[in-house]
């Protein structure tokens, strides 16, 4: 992640965050603003929807009573009611249809004190029957909203009734009346437009979602109806509210706050990438000079006349750059030394190899010279394969190091022959150090016989100084074909020897250039052996442990021109 991107990161967080948690406490504190002010509107609402129906009550009161007190003193009332005359008998019959439209009531009944109806004007076939529960139910429900279901000539009809007495020559009578309650009375009285009040009758149950509700009204209720018991019983006007007005508005001062924090964060974002730009670009710029810097190109011009920081950084790379131009040169000057130091001792040390067995032949023959003079020439036909090979090896050599880089053949090599000539040619503290196990049929390993011979030399001198002053110790030198893992043929050679062996420290370090546990070693013996199987595409392992000798495995792979037959 560039600094571009965490600065306009960091710098987004710092504004967004504080916009997003005022936004969502703004919007939390408004919605519990919201829900408060509705609720106490929804309370307004039903405490009015009370008021409605004391009021309604109270008006239905009033119209009895003017009724009752007419009736008093009214004579032909009296005639009918107490005397009983017949001329009046009809005028008793229709007073209570008459009053009853007069008055603007739906429900009128004239009651004695025995339960006797005298005058119905909602169905004037109830005269003279008796119902006396009516009255009871009445008198009883004097402190509360009663609903009363009676019958009429077309149909059922639910009314909010009152009840008042009143007296004629010492008899006290009732008068029962009241409104009808029907659909429009319910809207009347549902005057907000998220509530609603629906009856809901004994037995029945609401209409409506019971999490909706904001009240019940608890109403006595009366039926009588011919096909009821005419018991009392509880009905309800439950008051419902629809959640519609507080949705939408919660919905729009949402998309309010919403908008507002989406025009805000861009304007605070675009001011953030803006300034992230205008803070990162001279880094940039300072970045991209410093990238061009390597060894070979130091001309990099950090000259900058900022006074800020990112000045004082664009000069203090200008200084380093100097350092490391002047360095660099230091740095080539030491590594042509170096490796004009490895070099000498590589050719050191291969030289010294080739020159061994020249040393060993000429030995030998001065040894024959002056014990036996007359085999001299004898000997020296027969170490004179081991001299032309050795000088043979020193020349080619010198032409590899004449051109610095010297080239790997690949061309068919017999291993066992390089064996043979190496193990003849070695030193031998003892003639039976030296043990062969050649396998017959070896196919070539594709590989120049003089690598291979550098390989096999420095492996066996390597294994016989291991054996310097111990007894009864030998050096054996295995070949085998084996198989791959990638199904190819290999060429497998062993060198294996019993002396002490090496520790895992010693083992550790054991391809490190010029580390040497050997008097007079070099330490380029095993690095240069790795260094030529990889060249050769093979594979070197080391097996060791002290006190139980030391064997070195090389598997090379086969000539292309066996693989090919």
């Amino acid at each position: 992640m560039s600094f571009r991107t965490r600065l306009f990161i960091a710098f987004a967080a710092a504004v967004v965050i504080p916009l997003a948690t005022l936004a969502f406490g703004v919007r939390r504190e408004m919605s519990h603003r919201l829900s408060a002010e509705y609720q106490r509107r929804v309370r307004g609402a039903v405490a009015a929807i009370r008021e409605d129906l004391t009021r309604q009550r109270d008006n239905i009161a009033t119209r009895l009573a003017v009724l009752s007190d007419q009736l008093s003193r009214d004579n032909r009332f009296r005639l009918a009611a107490l005397d009983g005359d017949p001329a009046t008998r009809r005028f008793l019959l229709d007073y209570a249809g008459t009053a009853m439209r007069l008055s603007g009531l739906s429900f009128l009944q004239v009651q004695d004190t025995t339960g006797r109806i005298m005058s119905s004007g909602h169905f004037r076939n109830e005269y003279d029957q008796r119902q006396p529960e009516l009255s009871r139910f009445l008198f009883d429900a004097a402190e509360v909203p009663a609903l009363v279901r009676a019958r009429t000539p077309e149909a059922a009809l639910l009314t909010l009734a009152r009840i008042e007495t009143f007296s004629v020559g010492g008899n006290s009578f009732t008068l029962a009346g009241g409104v009808e309650l029907d659909e429009g009375w319910l809207r009347m009285l549902s005057r907000d437009p998220d509530l609603s009040v629906a009856l809901v009758l004994p037995g029945s149950e609401p209409a409506t979602d019971t999490r909706d509700v904001v009240e019940a009204l608890p109403v006595a209720f009366l039926d009588l109806l011919p096909d009821t018991r005419a018991q009392p019983d509880t009905a309800y006007l439950v008051v419902t509210q629809s959640a519609r007005t507080l949705a939408a508005l919660r919905r729009r001062v949402d998309a309010w706050s919403l908008a507002a924090l989406a025009v805000t964060s861009a304007l605070a974002l675009s001011g953030v990438a803006w300034l992230s730009a205008r803070v990162s670009r001279p880094l940039r710029e300072l970045a991209e000079k410093t990238e061009k810097i390597d060894l070979d190109r130091l001309d990099q011009d950090f000259a900058s006349d900022r006074p800020d920081e990112i000045g004082a950084l664009s000069r203090l790379l200008g200084a380093m750059t100097e350092r490391l131009r002047v360095g660099a040169g230091r740095l080539r000057e030491a590594e042509r030394r170096v490796a004009m130091g490895d070099l000498a001792r590589q050719v050191n040390h291969d030289i010294k190899n080739g020159l061994g067995p020249i040393r060993h032949v000429l030995r030998h023959l001065d040894q024959v010279a002056g014990e036996r003079p007359e085999r001299l020439a004898a000997v020296y036909q027969e170490r004179k394969g081991t001299l032309e090979s050795s000088v043979g090896y020193l020349e080619s050599l010198a032409r590899n190091y004449a051109r610095l880089s010297p080239e790997i053949g690949r061309e068919p090599c017999d291993l066992n022959e390089v064996v043979l000539a190496v193990a003849g040619s070695a030193r031998r503290p003892d003639p039976g150090t030296m043990r062969l196990a050649l396998a017959e049929s070896l196919p070539p390993v594709a590989a120049d016989r003089l690598v291979a011979r550098r390989i096999v030399e420095n492996l066996v001198g390597n294994a016989v100084d291991s054996l310097a002053g111990l007894p009864e110790a030998a050096v054996t030198l295995t070949t085998e074909a084996a198989r791959g893992d990638d199904g190819g043929t290999l060429v497998r050679l062993t060198v294996a020897d019993t002396g002490p062996g090496m520790t895992r420290s010693e083992l550790d370090r054991a391809f490190d250039a010029f580390y040497t546990t050997k008097p007079g070693g070099t330490g380029l013996g095993l690095p240069i052996v790795r260094r030529l199987v990889l060249d050769l595409d093979g594979a070197l392992r080391v097996d060791t442990e002290p006190g139980a000798g030391t064997r070195v495995t090389v598997e090379l792979p086969a000539s292309p021109a066996l693989k090919e037959r």
